[in-house]
């Protein structure tokens, strides 16, 4: 936000306080300043000319040659080009050496053989406004020599604020309000402002029906005789300062009046709207609307409108519509200002990317009581500048609303112990009166009123209070003193110990990259998982349309960023640490059960043709998930095909599997391929295809199951013995039965059993495949032979005869 150091003063006594000692002020007190820079510096090199003498210039018919006064010993000479320069005009003159906009750099020249020494200037080459069809002519009253910003006032600096740091202060988004914490920093008073409400004539009110409550207050005031004319410059010059284009009288007025007061307000044409009157509701299904920027926009049901009749004629808080803007021969005007709900114009505004001035304070939730003083103060303002305004009808003033002004009671003993300083009641009361506070002294507190501009959702309990006097009296007046407490360390945490190592392993030998997403679930997403019959826990979400059910599980927030990420690199490779939600298993106090779990999706080319058995990403994925658990402190996971009924939308049905630790039979990880038909909705497919397996973790389990304890393991002895082992068995038999078998043969030797190929096809019976494994045999006590090698086929042959398969001897 900008704000203008010569607009201040029309509220405030500067004088002695300069523009850099503002921003030092407002620094150390209360907002951050992003810049100060100084408004149009090259008007104070241009200065005020009087055209002497006009002649036509002799070599070309459009130029003119002309003897200009600027103050100086003798006329300057000067080839113009301007239809309008004529005898007797007062003009902007940029003598030879000026710097104008642009790299402009004023030299002595020739034009058509007469030679020229300077130039009489544009309000478009001079960075006043686009217009360029003449030279800017000056009142004639202006002094002959002097810079033509010192003449007109207009030497001025800008102010730049970071909105972020006053975005809880509504009443800061104006000059007023900027006005008033700098009087209170330097002990002065505002300039009083005349808002008291316009005398009108006795005509019918205009008719206003409020059908939404998203409008809690709406003004409508009839105003005649007015034109729409050029502002004065002085009008004009503010808004430049400021960032804004002027345009005309109208507009520019409601401009100024928001930035001067913070309250949006809007002019329509009053012949353009129907005798029915204004009506606020919301938009109904299939509407749209055009705006003044000359947009159409499609609209929602949560859009609030405001009509003329049943057509709408403005987006309420955002922007007018095209069809009752204000023209050049305009001369009944109605003068819009309410207030209107805040999350409704916020989701409005970004869901059509449509931020403007007026959108960014009613974001803000504004005064209630504001309006009937902003409206007075545009009526003043503008009767002031033409006064044939007359005001035909009362105001209408329509809506449920209340002042949130209330009183709060402040401890001078509770200010002092947080702002660790000594300040005293009266200088607490001091800096609160000089904010606008009323004070009164009680017995043992302060009953202080906050005013309606700061109740909104700024100053509501003691502390906000005490904050306002910290930022006064200032953070860097309060002594140092040194810290004195004791230091304990803080109690152990054995889940959050199992979390940062989980996260330091997926992050670290994974590989993985973190990702923190909001619980939200995207209506979009439970549609592409068709699992929108399922309970969520819903909320209000204002800030995000679609996202109102909180999320069960976390794999389905990994998706929406895993097929973004998958557009940008290849291998994908995401994780997060979360909570999942579930209402039907909630408590006495109606608090759905809360699920802390670790959720994982991994993104890969699709394995070549040929490749091995165990080249896809699911395999890939259950071996992270194997080392996980050894680097964790637990012992190896026990994995089974999962259970249907736990098996989640996400997940290949057929290829899903569940992962549990010896001897506990609750499951503490489900591991699956992505579904087929997921995939393509969520547009991996085509360029994009890839081969996606996605596993959620659940921290619970895994923290209630409890770590083996840490051991010594002692080198073997003896060697081992590496034998490999290939059986045809039924093509339905999983890998893990058969090794249980192998493990059951090897009678306690066999240390380590590792799958390494799947085949099917050729030399094996139909509905058969084979299986190989590497075995590890070791013994504690003796070197294993050959005999104790061929004892251990002969067992597994007979293990796995009893599941209809056969050990392969060739």
């Amino acid at each position: 936000m900008k704000i203008s150091y010569r607009w201040l003063g029309r509220h405030l006594d500067l004088s002695g306080i300069t523009p850099q000692r503002i921003v030092e002020d407002l620094t150390l007190s209360t907002c951050e300043v992003d810049a100060l820079e100084r408004f149009l510096p090259h008007l104070s090199d241009v200065v005020v000319g009087h055209v002497v003498q006009r002649e036509k210039h002799p070599d070309a018919d459009k130029l003119s040659y002309c003897q200009v006064d600027v103050g100086g010993p003798e006329l300057l000479n000067i080839v113009c080009g301007a239809p309008n320069v004529r005898a007797g005009l007062k003009v902007a003159v940029a003598t030879v050496g000026t710097s104008l906009p642009g790299d402009v750099k004023i030299k002595k020249a020739k034009i058509r053989g007469v030679e020229s020494c300077g130039m009489i200037c544009s309000e478009r080459e001079l960075g006043l406004g686009d217009e360029h069809n003449g030279i800017w002519e000056l009142p004639l009253d202006l002094p002959v020599g002097k810079p033509v910003a010192e003449a007109l006032g207009l030497d001025d600096w800008t102010i730049e604020i970071d909105n972020k740091s006053i975005t809880h202060r509504p009443d800061l988004w104006c000059h007023r309000g900027i006005a008033s914490e700098i009087a209170a920093m330097h002990k002065r008073h505002l300039k009083p402002l005349d808002v008291t409400p316009p005398k009108t004539g006795g005509a019918k009110p205009f008719p206003v029906r409020l059908e939404s409550s998203a409008c809690s207050r709406y003004l409508a005031l009839p105003i005649d005789g007015v034109q729409s004319v050029r502002s004065p410059d002085w009008l004009r010059a503010l808004l430049f300062a400021v960032g804004q284009r002027p345009i005309d009288l109208l507009v520019d007025v409601s401009n100024f009046v928001m930035l001067d007061l913070g309250q949006p307000n809007h002019i329509f044409d009053r012949t353009r709207l129907s005798p029915e009157g204004i009506v606020v509701r919301t938009a109904r299904a299939g509407e749209a609307m055009t705006t003044l920027d000359g947009v159409e926009r499609k609209l929602v049901a949560t859009d609030l409108l405001i009509c003329s009749g049943s057509e709408p004629v403005a987006l309420a808080g955002i922007m007018g519509g095209d069809g009752s803007k204000v023209a050049a021969e305009t001369k009944q005007l109605l003068l819009e200002v309410a207030c209107f709900h805040s999350a409704t114009v916020r989701r409005t505004a970004q869901r059509l990317a449509l931020r403007t001035d007026s959108s960014a304070r009613f974001e803000k939730s504004l005064d209630p009581t504001l309006p009937m003083k902003a409206a007075a103060h545009l009526v003043k303002l503008l009767a002031e500048l033409q006064p044939s305004l007359t005001l035909p009808a009362p105001i209408t003033d329509v809506g449920e609303w209340k002042d949130p002004a209330r009183t709060i009671e402040v401890r001078g003993d509770r200010v002092r112990q947080l702002l660790g300083d000594d300040v005293s009641d009266t200088r607490i009361a001091e800096i609160l009166t000089a904010l606008g506070f009323g004070v009164a002294r009680g017995a043992d507190a302060l009953h202080v009123a906050v005013p309606s501009a700061r109740a909104m959702k700024d100053v509501t309990i003691e502390q906000d209070l005490v904050e306002e006097v910290g930022h006064i009296h200032r953070y860097g007046s309060i002594p140092e003193r040194k810290l004195m407490a004791e230091l304990a360390p803080p109690p152990a945490d054995p889940r959050r110990a199992l979390v940062r190592k989980l996260q330091d392993r997926l992050s670290g030998t994974a590989r993985f990259h973190e990702t923190l997403s909001y619980s939200f679930l995207s209506d979009a997403m439970i549609d592409t998982l068709g699992v929108g019959a399922e309970a969520y826990v819903q909320v209000l979400n204002p800030i995000q349309e679609g996202a109102s059910r909180v999320r069960r599980s976390i794999v389905p927030s990994l998706l929406e960023a895993l097929a973004k990420n998958r557009r940008h690199r290849a291998d994908v490779r995401v994780y997060e640490v979360g909570k999942g939600y579930l209402p039907e298993q909630g408590n006495a106090r109606g608090e759905p059960k809360e699920l802390h779990l670790a959720g994982l999706a991994w993104a890969a080319p699709m394995p070549e043709k040929g490749a091995r058995f165990d080249a896809d990403r699911a395999h890939a994925l259950q071996g992270v998930l194997d080392d996980l658990a050894r680097a964790l402190g637990y012992p190896a996971l026990v994995w089974n095909a999962a259970d249907r009924a736990r098996i989640p939308a996400w997940a290949h049905p057929g290829r899903a599997v569940e992962a549990s630790l010896p001897g506990v039979e609750v499951p503490i990880a489900l591991l699956a391929p992505l579904e087929p038909g997921i995939a393509r909705k969520l547009g991996l497919v085509g360029e994009y295809a890839c081969d996606v397996a996605c596993a959620e973790l659940s921290i619970d389990a895994l923290h209630a199951s409890g770590k083996r304890p840490p051991g010594y393991v002692p080198i073997p002895k003896f060697p081992p013995v590496k034998v490999d082992v290939a059986v045809a068995v039924p093509a339905e038999t999983p890998a893990r039965v058969v090794t249980q078998s192998i493990e059951k043969a090897g009678k306690g030797l066999a240390s380590s059993v590792e799958l390494f190929d799947v085949y099917t096809g050729a030399n094996l019976a139909a509905g058969k495949k084979s299986l190989a494994f590497h075995v590890l045999l070791a013994a504690d006590e003796r070197t294993l032979t050959d005999q104790d090698v061929a004892k251990f086929l002969e067992r597994v042959a007979r293990e796995v005869q009893n599941h209809g398969g056969e050990l392969r001897r060739d």
